[in-house]
């Protein structure tokens, strides 16, 4: 046992991390940043006390001679006020300006810095006159510098990009962003902080916080996102700062090696281990028709989907249920009715099995369920359905009765936790309703009333849940042609009427499916009224996307931006009606 050296997994001396950081892509206008818009708030001033502070990652060089990582003003109509810069080399610079046109402040504030680790940033007024402006990284006092008053602009505050207009965008990951106005926090050298940053006494600005919201801001600022959030604003893919205090035990022996920087324990439930990927197979394209790729998505990791495979009948507006080890497809159109249902992995890429058959052919099918067994309901067979089926998921064969849905429905979607499923009862476009059904999983029987959605849905856009809560949006109504992004919530265990969430990305509405893991829902594969990327609109005015979206499903909120479905869309075109679940599964595997 000689040279063995082991850390405290818990406790003040263990391993800890600040957990939560927002990467930014870099480059031009395809990537992105956040802004705040134009706030007294962050105005900060040569008289008064204050402290900027970040956790910083530098991913890759910068646009030109700098990136801008945060900062107040615009080039346009002599309007600068500062910024803190990432230069070529690798430093950091604090700029002020007295005018609002030529700087008049420029100072390094860094040395050089690696491009392969955390730093710890902070930049200090304390006190007036000179030397009352510091810089401090990781905890050490690097310079003392005198800055001159700072012009006040009508402009927005920019995170990750210049907001003044020239669409720089930083190749940096930020954690822990805050700004306190009035206080120095830090006079003197400091050990850098190992816990999440609180909104102390004066904070202005806390952001950048929760990997799963780059949005989120603890003082009430609204913060939205500016260019291509799907290049953009993402989830950190590495360990989040900082590396805590390494408090090892040596056994035996004189050599001793940290573990810090080398171990990272995983966090979670053991039985979560694979899970967080969803499959999305089928759809239907303008330029193919009924279209058979399947794709891949991990939820946590913001992006555009990997190609999967291939369903053995192209096919779209299937039904989808899931489990932790298997995917099934049931259903859907091509060029006829379906009633045939296949299988994949979706731990093991690969192309469709045969699963057995619906006990009818037929389309626009909510699929739903729990990890053992999978719900097939309503449909069009052309008529509307009230046919409820379900299948063992982990038993293959066909399919079997469940009883009927309260109406004959077409489109529909649902949801589920452990227990309950709930389908919201959409019509044809001409006869739209707001009745949300529910059934008891292990029970076969018919579905009972659950309550209304907020309004009278047509053809439904997409629904999906965690273990309490159910989300359903987007919808389609008609003679106007119009796609609703209004997205509903309920908890699943209670009945009532659905609560407003929040909006899809502005035009997308129905024709989509979602899916989620414990805490994210994306939504993939819309109709929409307004275009996106190179998507064409119809002589309806109407036009596929392949544009994921995300939630987090226990925040109320509006949608964003979270990639592309991608699998041989140069050949394929934009596509609508596709149909996936996740082996998370809502968080219920």
């Amino acid at each position: 046992m000689a040279n063995l050296r082991t850390n405290n997994l818990s406790g003040e001396q263990g391993q800890k991390a600040i957990k939560g950081s927002v990467v930014f892509g870099g480059g031009d206008n395809s990537s992105a940043g956040l802004t705040i818009a134009d706030n007294s708030d962050l105005e900060l001033s040569s008289e008064t006390n204050w402290t900027i502070e970040f956790w910083l990652w530098l991913n890759g060089p910068t646009h030109g001679d700098y990136d801008v990582i945060l900062g107040k003003g615009s080039a346009t109509g002599n309007n600068y006020e500062y910024f803190v810069e990432v230069m070529s080399d690798n430093t950091l610079e604090f700029l002020t300006t007295s005018t609002g046109s030529a700087w008049t402040f420029q100072q390094q504030i860094s040395p050089v810095l690696s491009a392969d680790s955390w730093h710890h940033v902070a930049v200090v007024r304390n006190g007036s006159g000179s030397n009352s402006l510091k810089s401090y990284i990781n905890g050490q006092e690097y310079g003392s510098f005198t800055a001159e008053s700072i012009h006040t602009s009508a402009y927005p505050f920019g995170i990750g990009y210049f907001a003044g207009g020239n669409n720089l965008y930083s190749k940096i990951t930020l954690s822990n962003l805050r700004i306190v106005k009035g206080t120095s926090v830090y006079t003197a050298a400091f050990t850098p902080p190992f816990e999440e940053l609180t909104a102390i006494p004066n904070t202005v600005l806390l952001c950048c916080q929760d990997s799963d919201n780059p949005f989120k801001e603890e003082t009430g600022k609204t913060i939205t996102g500016v260019g291509h959030l799907a290049n953009g604003a993402v989830i950190h893919p590495r360990n989040n700062p900082p590396y805590g205090v390494d408090a090892g035990n040596t056994f035996g022996g004189s050599i001793q090696q940290s573990s810090q920087g080398y171990m990272y324990f995983p966090t979670g439930r053991t039985e979560e281990k694979g899970g967080g990927i969803a499959i999305v197979g089928g759809g239907y394209s303008a330029a193919t028709s009924p279209i058979g790729t399947i794709e891949s998505i991990i939820i946590q990791t913001m992006g555009n989907s990997k190609a999967f495979g291939t369903l053995n009948a192209a096919r779209f507006s299937s039904g989808v249920v899931a489990s932790r080890s298997r995917v099934i497809f049931g259903g859907g159109y091509q060029p006829s009715n379906l009633n045939s249902m296949e299988f994949v992995n979706p731990i093991t890429q690969g192309n469709g099995t045969d699963a057995g058959d619906l006990g009818a052919a037929r389309k626009m099918i909510a699929g739903l369920g729990n990890s053992t067994r999978g719900i097939f309901a309503g449909g069009n067979e052309p008529a509307m359905k009230n046919t409820i089926e379900f299948v063992t998921i982990a038993t293959l064969g066909d399919a079997a009765n469940f009883g009927d849905l309260t109406a004959a429905v077409n489109n529909p979607r649902g949801c589920a936790s452990p227990t309950r499923g709930i389908v919201n009862c959409a019509t044809a476009p001409t006869s739209r309703s707001n009745v949300i059904n529910f059934i008891t999983i292990a029970s076969a029987g018919d579905a009972q009333d659950f309550g209304d959605l907020t309004e009278t849905f047509g053809m439904s856009g997409f629904g999906l849940s965690d273990n309490t809560r159910g989300v359903i949006g987007g919808y389609y109504t008609s003679p106007s042609n119009t796609n609703i992004n209004t997205i509903n919530f309920v908890t699943i265990a209670t009945t009532g009427d659905a609560t407003d969430f929040g909006d899809m990305v502005t035009g997308t509405g129905h024709g989509g499916s979602g899916c989620s893991d414990r805490t994210r829902g994306v939504i993939f594969g819309q109709y929409t009224n307004t275009p996106h990327g190179d998507a064409p609109l119809n002589a309806d005015g109407q036009g596929a996307v392949n544009l994921i979206q995300m939630i987090t499903v226990q925040t109320t909120g509006n949608a964003v931006e979270f990639g592309d479905l991608t699998a041989n869309v140069a050949s394929l075109g934009r596509k609508y009606y596709a149909n996936g679940n996740s082996n998370s599964h809502g968080g219920l595997s």
